[in-house]
């Protein structure tokens, strides 16, 4: 008698059907599954068999054939275990199979018959909807996080019993209805806040206008300065995600295993601050099996680096890709998987080794040779795809203590938002989101300029020889200087302010 359960895998971001076909026929006993299986999946044999006896059910003493269909896609997670399990109290005959086939079913089983959460249910659950299959059964540890998807009914189990109990109309699992998992008050409330941070002006209106236009910037200043202080605070002066951007950013930490069993649904921007240390395949992503790196967990988000010299040259390098594309591609023998990577890049960095080369007060260290050194570790390349480049001056103990009022984030975000919703306009019906993402014609449909202010880039260009990609970028910026001030046309001001945000390619002499 054979029985089919479906379920689904995960691939990049996405679920893929899968049908767990199981076959109980009269012969030698044995447990086979087939249809490339990983290790996790194979080992889900002793699992399944100690859970089904622990249960209280007798294991058959049969031939057992598990085919993963379809048989060309690898499968590996434990989440196979379940559906596995009420497959053979199927075609054991303890369950109905028309009852059981119209349930999308998926999760982990211990020993003893208890359902265990797993990774990646979100992105099952939305495949549940689109396949026009109704229920969907997880564990309930992962019920929340499924209840995120809209028109499907999500059921969580505790333990096999209870499934077989519900499947022969003798009792209910837990329904989750979603509720309490919505965005409506996402709105930033972290205790960083622009109007904690004192004087840094320039620096603070840098970060409005990367905010608004999505640009990456990267921030020069001495120790203490405030940069990662101003990092933080960058989240908050954003615009609030969208339930498509949400669910988006939801399935790569539910991918990662980074969603916990309270949290339904990441409602804020994401800022993500890896260490130095990192690897390639830590920041990019990778692995035998793909997983997401960094930067596709900062999606929709900020992806902040400190001491950027002091990361591996190659390591920033790979940041080439995502940062022009907002996806990254890992590439195997016989399959690629794409993940989104669609983040803001904030740097920061030290002036030269000691970190006090500029400085009023402090005197430097450092030989010429050496500053020279530390800061070519960043690749021009790399730099030319950082829009924005500031200096984040020192500030003095009486600046720290003068009792002033500052701008709160609330009011930054106000500014922003509305900047954003006229590229939103402006971009209709194209992939683009934001100024930062335009391409050299749409910045030539949409960037014109007058003759004085033409000139006045292109004796910027001429004097600093900058490369055309920090041509587009100049332009870029001037394009959501102007959105801010909600004109039409790119002014000599606007233009003027984008060239003061290029200060590293103004200094590459010592």
């Amino acid at each position: 008698m054979i029985a089919r359960i479906p379920t689904a895998t995960v691939y990049g971001i996405d679920g893929i059907k899968i049908d767990v076909e199981v076959d109980i026929a009269y012969g030698l006993p044995a447990f086979n599954i087939v249809g490339l299986p990983e290790a996790s999946v194979k080992e889900s044999k002793e699992r399944v068999r100690s859970a089904i006896k622990n249960a209280g059910f007798e294991f058959p003493g049969d031939r057992i054939t598990i085919n993963l269909a379809p048989a060309d896609v690898r499968k590996e997670g434990a989440s196979f275990d379940l559906p596995i399990a009420v497959g053979i109290l199927a075609a054991m005959g303890a369950l109905k199979r028309e009852v059981v086939e119209g349930h999308l079913i998926a999760g982990e089983l211990s020993l003893d018959g208890s359902v265990k959460p797993v990774r990646g249910i979100l992105p099952v659950a939305l495949l549940t909807r689109q396949e026009g299959i109704g229920t969907i059964v997880v564990p309930v540890g992962n019920g929340r996080e499924a209840s995120v998807v809209r028109d499907i009914t999500v059921l969580g189990a505790d333990h096999l019993l209870e499934i077989f109990h519900y499947f022969k109309g003798e009792g209910d699992l837990v329904a989750f209805t979603g509720d309490g998992c919505g965005i409506d008050s996402a709105l930033p409330c972290d205790d960083t806040d622009f109007s904690d941070i004192r004087d840094q002006g320039q620096a603070k209106r840098a970060l409005e206008v990367a905010a608004a236009g999505a640009h990456n910037i990267i921030m020069v200043g001495p120790p203490g300065s405030g940069k990662t202080m101003l990092s933080r605070c960058l989240p908050t002066i954003m615009p609030a995600l969208g339930y498509a951007e949400a669910v988006e950013t939801t399935k790569i930490h539910s991918i990662a295993g980074l969603l916990g069993p309270d949290r339904a649904l990441i409602a804020k921007r994401p800022f993500r601050s890896p260490h130095h240390s990192i690897s390639d395949a830590g920041l990019i992503g990778g692995g035998h099996v793909p997983r997401p790196g960094e930067v596709s967990l900062a999606h929709n988000g900020v992806l902040f680096l400190d001491e950027f010299p002091e990361f591996r040259r190659h390591v920033l390098d790979a940041l080439r890709q995502p940062l022009e594309d907002g996806a990254v591609t890992i590439s195997r023998v016989n399959h690629a998987i794409t993940f989104p990577a669609r983040f803001m890049l904030v740097a920061a960095m030290n002036p030269c080794p000691c970190g006090h080369f500029g400085d009023p007060k402090r005197s430097c260290t450092c030989t010429a040779t050496q500053i020279y050194r530390y800061r070519s570790r960043i690749s021009g390349p790399l730099l030319d795809r950082i829009d924005i480049h500031i200096e984040v001056p020192p500030v003095t103990i009486a600046e720290l203590s003068r009792e002033r009022p500052e701008e709160p984030s609330a009011a930054i975000r106000e500014r922003v938002s509305k900047a954003r919703a006229i590229q939103l306009d402006r971009f209709n019906g194209r992939n683009i989101h934001a100024n930062a993402q335009m391409s050299a014609r749409v910045i030539r449909k949409h960037c014109p300029l007058d003759t004085p202010t033409r000139q006045l880039l292109e004796a910027a260009v001429d004097k600093w020889v900058l490369s055309p990609r920090a041509y587009h970028r100049i332009l870029k910026v001037s394009r959501t200087i102007a959105d801010l001030d909600a004109s039409t046309d790119i002014a000599e001001a606007h233009v003027a302010e984008a060239i003061r945000y290029r200060a590293l390619d103004k200094r590459l002499t010592i």
